[in-house]
Formats: C-alpha cells, structure tokens, sequence
C-alpha cells in the first residue's frame, strides 16, 4: 500500500524519488493545473523536482508555492485542480513524502488514493510538444489574509511561539503579529534542520513552560514540521492536552457536532454529539464533508469547515490566542473533566502484520476494545513502524488494565 494514514511518507531515498516522479506523472493525468509547496527539510527541493517534472512531462501544469505550511497549499488549492505538498510532517528529518488535497482543502480520500494506485501503474508522459510550465506563486498572502478577518485578539498579548524550525515560520510568526499579538519567538528560522523532535509532545518541549511564566506571557503556541499541528500552553506554562484542546476548541466555537479519532478520548461526548474515524486527518477530513462544525484529533490535527478541511495550524495558532484574549484558558482548563488516558508506542518491523494477527481489519485502523469504564485501542503507525496503544478508563486502575491487556496482545502474537 502507497499510501498510509496521511498520505505517502517513508524515509527519503531514491525510491521516494522514483515515487515522486510517478506520483507526479499520474497526478497530471487527473488534474490540470496542479499548486505545489514543501516544507523546510533538506531534502525538499529534490522531491519537489522530481514531482514537477512527473507533472510537466505529463502535459500539467504547476503552480510552484516554494515553502509554505501544509494548510497553507490546501487552502489555496481551492485556485487549482489540486494540491501538492511535500513533506513528513512530524516525522524525524530523515523523513519525507507527499500529501495530496482536493481544491476544497480536503485530503484525497481512500477512494482516490486507490485511483492514484491504479493511475501509477499505467504511463501518461507526453509528447516534446505538449510540455507543462512552472508558474511561480504566493500561496501565503491569501491564507493569511483569510486568517486575519477571522480572528480578533487583544492588542499586544504576549505569546510564545515555537515553530521548530519547520513551514510554520513562513506564516504563524508575521500572522500573529499583524493580528496585534506581542510575540516571543522561538525556532522561528526555516533552517532544514529541526533543533527539537517535530512532533509537538509536551516531552519534546520542556523549556516551554519556564518561558511562559518568566515572560508572563497569556499562552504558548508550537507547531510540527510542517504546520498542520498545533498544541499550546496556558499562562501557567502547562501543556493543554490534545484532548483537552479539542474540548476547548469545541465550548469557544459552540460546535455541537465534532468528528474526531478512535483514539480520542471519550471526554469529548460529555459536551457534543461525536462520530469516530479510524486515526488520521484524512479520515476526519472525509467525514466532515457530509456532518459536522468542527474536527480534530488528539494529536494536534484542528480541522475548521469554515475555512478549509485541512488541519490549519496557524488557524488554530491564531484561535487560540483569541481565545486567550477572551478567557482565562487556565481556569477553563482546570473546570474540565478529566479521566485517566495512557498513550504508548512500541517499535515493530512487523506492525502490520502483528495487529493484523490480532483481529484487525486494517492494521493503521487497529482494533479497538471496549469494556465497562475502559477502552483500547491497538494500531500499527501509517508512516513509522511502530505499534500504537492508546488507553482510557474512568479510573486509573482501569486505564491501566486497558493498556495492559493491548500490550499483553501484542506480545503473545509477536511470540506466537
């Protein structure tokens, strides 16, 4: 399978490469005029080459945005036949790969995802004559522009804001000064190279908190490697959970009908009406074009119909801060419910194949497993290989037999 649970990502090399120059080809097949970003990694531009150069050899054109945040080429896919965007996300540098969006912002579905499959398998280059062209573009500036009339945030707020380094610095820092915040900057240079791990976990960000209360700052912002995640700090230097972000989120914009993962916490159902997807934005995205005000996954991934349905981190970055402009968020943090969540991850060169064994159906999907006050959840990782447990229970003792009896699982069919 080509494409896991956001689209293609594997370590850069030149299978990725010849990838790329296919995926290109049959991209153009489908789709005239195609926008095309990347991320900050090292390893962009040669993607992003072989990728225009499967368009253009197939007749398409393309519209080159350079580097920008993911959400940022969704959103101005919506002046083309699709969109393009190079990158890993929250993967480790040695990462990269290629999402696909439809002109509304949405991630390729399964359905065109198993199009695409079929579409590489077959040759679509063009005669000398019939070349496409590259087109250079500003993606930025009309993303921005409508963040900005969106968003009202109280004059000079003081936030911090960590972009590590990755697409987020081309849009979050300059958007959230032009909306009157008072910034205070940290991994806001595209450098290529991440000066922390890109996933935005409260473990890979322990300087954070120190900052907040020494700077007196209102809140902390932080991005993956691409822009597609947000996570943030209230004005205690405490890291807001995914799930608790997602509640926050839910009450500020009154959504009644929220979509989120198998793996979010169950929370969320005190305060909304829910429907469940399997792990993955894509997913999320697919099921709010037909219910739903608002979507997101625990993760970081915030999904806002009125603008886009692709998680928009500096969306979310941007929201946030009004939020905290308006609410004392610590004390909205502490007024929410809490049950005990436990969420693990174990390496496995056979992560398919191990929960596949135990009972799923698809193995990125996983198996979930419920139970009086408790859950499970087991899935193999759709871009490391990994096998991912999360669990809950109404107490801590059941959410510790939960994740025990996922492990346990694992282990008795990786021995078996």
């Amino acid at each position: 399978m080509l494409f896991g649970s956001s689209g293609i990502r594997r370590k850069f090399g030149k299978d990725l490469i010849a990838t790329a120059l296919s995926l290109g080809s049959a991209l153009a097949s489908r789709s005239g005029n195609i926008l095309v970003g990347m991320d900050t990694r090292t390893t962009g531009p040669i993607l992003s080459h072989a990728i225009v150069a499967g368009i253009l050899g197939s007749g398409g054109s393309v519209f080159h945005a350079g580097i920008a945040p993911t959400p940022t080429i969704a959103f101005a896919a919506r002046e083309h036949s699709a969109g393009c965007m190079i990158t890993a996300s929250h993967n480790p540098e040695e990462y990269n790969g290629i999402k696909l969006f439809n002109p509304d912002g949405s991630s390729f579905t399964r359905a065109q995802q198993d199009e695409m499959e079929i579409l590489l398998s077959e040759t679509h280059w063009s005669g000398w004559g019939e070349q496409g062209s590259v087109i250079p573009c500003d993606a930025i500036t009309p993303h921005a522009d409508a963040i900005l009339s969106r968003i009202t945030v109280k004059e000079n707020l003081p936030v911090v804001i960590d972009c590590g380094n990755g697409a987020g610095c081309m849009v979050t820092p300059t958007l959230l000064d032009d909306a009157g915040i008072r910034t205070i900057r940290l991994n806001c240079n595209p450098s290529g190279h991440f000066s922390r791990p890109s996933e935005p976990l409260e473990t890979s960000l322990p300087y954070i908190g120190e900052l907040v209360r020494k700077t007196g700052a209102a809140c902390a912002v932080v991005h993956d490697g691409d822009a597609d995640r947000m996570m943030a700090f209230d004005k205690r230097g405490r890291y807001i959970s995914g799930d608790h972000l997602l509640m926050l989120f839910a009450e500020y914009l009154g959504a009644k009908r929220v979509v989120t993962t198998s793996d979010a916490s169950m929370l969320i159902e005190e305060i909304a009406e829910v429907r469940r997807t399997p792990v993955g934005d894509a997913f999320v995205s697919e099921e709010l074009l037909s219910w739903g005000d608002f979507g997101g996954e625990p993760s970081g991934a915030w999904i806002f119909p009125a603008i886009s349905l692709c998680p928009d981190g500096p969306y979310a970055a941007a929201l946030f801060c009004e939020m905290a402009s308006e609410w004392d968020i610590a004390a909205e943090f502490d007024a929410l419910p809490r049950y005990p969540i436990i969420r693990g991850s174990f390496a496995c060169s056979t992560a398919r194949e191990t929960v596949t064994a135990i009972g799923a159906e698809n193995p990125t999907d996983g198996i979930r497993i419920e139970e009086e006050g408790g859950w499970c959840l087991i899935r193999a990782s759709g871009t490391e290989p990994k096998i991912r447990i999360t669990a809950e229970g109404k107490t801590q003792e059941v959410a510790d037999v939960m994740f025990e009896r996922g492990r346990s699982l694992i282990s008795l069919t990786k021995t078996a």
